[in-house]
This record gives C-alpha cells, structure tokens and sequence, in this order.
C-alpha cells in the first residue's frame, strides 16, 4: 500500500523522478538504431529506457493490442473518417502506417483472445473472426457478443478483458457522480440503497463464446465500483485486477465536512484484486489514503471521520486522488529487466478537480507484484506527457496517457486521446 501520503504528490513525483530519471537523455542527443529515423518523445523514463512516438493521428486512442504478427489494433473514442478501430503496421523506420480501419462505433474496449478481437461500444461487446495471421476476417460483420448495456452520460465506456476459462468480463460504469437524490447538487443526500447497482456500477461476467447476450445472461461478478477504465487478468494468480475512479467534488457537495484541499485529496484511486461476489463498496464508502480506512460517505451519513462497514473489500495499492487511471497491464514479457516481470503498469489520465492543488497524473506508474501480490512501493515510469512543467487547468497537457499493450518483443505501447499520439517504451542495456 502506498505510504508516505503526507506528502504531496508533487514532491513524491518529483523525488521519484529524481533517482529513476537520471538517465533520460535529451530527444537530440538519442540516435536512432540502425534503420530508423523515427524521433524520440520526450518521455521521462528510468535508466536503460528510451521512447519514440510510431504515430500521431490526430483521433483520441483509447484501448491498443499488438499481435504476435506486429500488427496493431487501436480502439478509437469516436470514429474518424468513418472508422473506430484502426489497424496500424510498423515500418523499418520506426514509425508506423495505417493500413486500415473498421467499425462505426464510439467505445474503449479492445481485446485479443482465442482467435478473436472484442471490441466494445458504450453499449454493446462485438467481436471479429481472425485468421492465422491475426488478421480481421470480418471487418464490416461483426458478431454481437452482449448489447442493452447501461450507458450514462458519465462514466459510460465498456472496459473488457478476457480470463483463460472462456469468460468475458464488462465494466459497467455508474452513471452518477455518488448516486446522489440530484447529482452533483450541494447537499444532496444519496438515495437509499442505491438501487441504480442493479446494472451499473460494477463488473459483469459473459461467456465470450456465446452471441446475443444481456443482463440476464451474464452474471453481476462484483459490484461497489464507481468507474472503472483499467483492467486487465493477472496470470499468475488467476485472478481479475481493476482499476477504479473515485468520486468527485466532497468540498463542492459538502463544504461544512471538507476543506478544498481534503477534495483535492480524497479519495485514493484504488487498485483491486476482484474474485467473485466482491464489494469494492461505492457509493456508501470511499478510501482514505491518509487515514487509511475505508470512511462512510458523507450522502450516506459520513462526516469525513465515520468508518465505513467491514463487509467492503481493502484496495491493494492506493494511489493520489482523481489521477483518472485509464490502463491496466501485467507485464509478461522478458524485454523489460527482471523488476518488471509480472508487475502491473498503469496508465493515467491525469486530474480535472484537484484545485486548488496543481493538476495531476499524465504518467505510466508501475506496481511490483510477486506471486500474484503487490511487492512494493508504486513508482511513476513514464513521465513528462503533458508536456508543461505544470498543469493548473486540463486543457494544457498536451498529451494523456490512456490503454497500454505489449509488443511480442516485449516493448511496450501507450495511447493518448488528446492527439492520437501512440508511443513505444523499449528497453536496451
């Protein structure tokens, strides 16, 4: 669990960087291998690590997979040109072509498994028959694996992975700020029971081999969960991982309990281990990172202090507040030094509402896991992508960090919906 919440992120980040960054080298001062004239992003990496930037698209990229084949899927937030998934080649220079694109549909989700690409829209899961070379057999075809999903006007992507028993596993986002009587409105207490989780505001298992699902046919895995963007199956335990979004705007909605500072910082975004039959406990708790207990919301009686019930699972690793954690992804791969086996990276997306604080995240963190277990303290990876010193209002970063996947060399790729930029983080001793 991450310690040292006393101090402020700024700070943690910048110590951080102080010892994992001091070899980044200046874009003009790294040469390309042998081949490639593909230019290096100026991405803060820990020593050994360089990144360079295979595409700018201009079109928001959201979830990515790479095949065995070097072929890459990317999932776009709306359609450019007709077309939500593109399908990108790399070339001898580095850089990368789009060879292609399908889809109509708005959407995050994307997935590779068992000979087939899922992909999702903000209401619905489909999937594309590939062939031997992982190649879409289908593109204008798709079967339609689960539909009538809940969609909001907040939180309302589809967020899939599959686990190694045939299952498919949806989250479906809750479509208010805290299941407040009236949203977002000062004061407003939550309704009772929050009926709304009955469909929304947890994760949901499907079997990824049958078509035309829905509610009935899938079952509520877990619920309690705001938001979640980032997931992704952890294969040494065999267990699924997510990646939650807090909730907002505790000063905004209830100023008598909490200082503008504490909503700057609370609650932790939160990491989970998920079996079946978990409540992460949204909206009636929320994680304190500080305290670090799990406090009672204050639409549900809460003063900030109040613990919450013991029935709600513990995070396994908690990060700062309103970071937006938008990819998930264990790194199996033998490209990356041994601390990085098995361990978790996360992409965030970086902070709208942590003012008066300066803005935050717009970094790859990593987590070390062993056994399936976090084994360590978080630390940022990836920094520098929104490439100002600081950021007081979102719209100045430049870049933010969304789905991440990983090559057959083991590289690995970062996406970011504000430019399309994708980015590939190699290792070399």
């Amino acid at each position: 669990m991450q310690q040292n919440f006393s101090k402020s992120f700024s700070l943690l980040a910048a110590a951080i960087c102080g010892l994992l960054c001091i070899s980044f080298v200046p874009p003009s001062k790294i040469k390309p291998r042998p081949g490639q004239q593909a230019a290096p992003a100026p991405i803060k990496l820990p020593q050994g690590f360089t990144a360079h930037t295979i595409l700018d698209s201009s079109a928001k990229a959201r979830d990515i997979v790479v095949t065995p084949q070097g072929i890459i899927y990317v999932k776009l937030s709306r359609p450019k040109n007709g077309k939500a998934i593109l399908v990108l080649k790399e070339r001898a220079d580095g850089k990368a072509t789009v060879t292609g694109g399908f889809g109509n549909y708005s959407g995050t989700g994307l997935y590779l498994k068992n000979g087939y690409l899922f992909a999702s829209s903000n209401e619905a899961v489909f999937r594309y028959q590939l062939n031997d070379k992982n190649e879409v057999i289908n593109p204008e075809q798709p079967e339609t694996v689960i539909s009538g999903l809940k969609m909001g006007r907040q939180h309302e992507t589809k967020s899939i992975v599959l686990d190694n028993d045939g299952n498919i596993y949806v989250n479906i986002g809750f479509p208010l700020n805290s299941c407040q009587e009236k949203d977002r409105q000062p004061g407003s207490l939550g309704i009772p029971g929050c009926p709304l989780l009955d469909s929304a505001g947890g994760i949901w298992q499907f079997s990824a081999s049958k078509l035309n699902q829905s509610y009935p046919e899938g079952t509520r895995y877990a619920t309690g969960l705001r938001n979640v963007v980032g997931m992704d199956w952890n294969q040494q335990n065999n267990t699924l991982f997510v990646m939650q979004h807090g909730r907002d705007q505790l000063h905004d909605l209830f100023p008598d309990l909490y200082t503008q500072k504490q909503s700057a910082e609370l609650p932790a975004e939160c990491m989970y281990r998920i079996k079946k039959g978990d409540n992460a406990g949204f909206p009636f708790i929320y994680y304190d990172p500080f305290q670090k207990k799990k406090i009672q919301a204050p639409e549900y009686g809460g003063d900030g202090k109040k613990e919450g019930s013991a029935e709600y699972i513990d995070p396994v690793v908690a990060f700062p507040a309103h970071l937006a954690p938008n990819g998930l992804l264990f790194y199996t791969g033998n490209q990356f030094p041994e601390k990085y086996r098995n361990g978790a990276f996360v992409a965030f997306h970086g902070s709208w509402n942590r003012t008066p604080e300066k803005q935050e995240g717009f970094m790859v963190a990593f987590v070390p896991f062993r056994d399936g277990k976090p084994s360590g303290e978080w630390e940022v990876f990836a920094d520098g992508f929104a490439g100002v010193p600081e950021v007081l209002s979102p719209r100045q970063a430049q870049h933010r960090p969304c789905g991440l996947a990983q090559g057959s060399d083991g590289s690995l790729y970062v996406t970011d919906d504000v430019k399309g930029t994708i980015y590939k983080i190699e290792y070399k001793q």
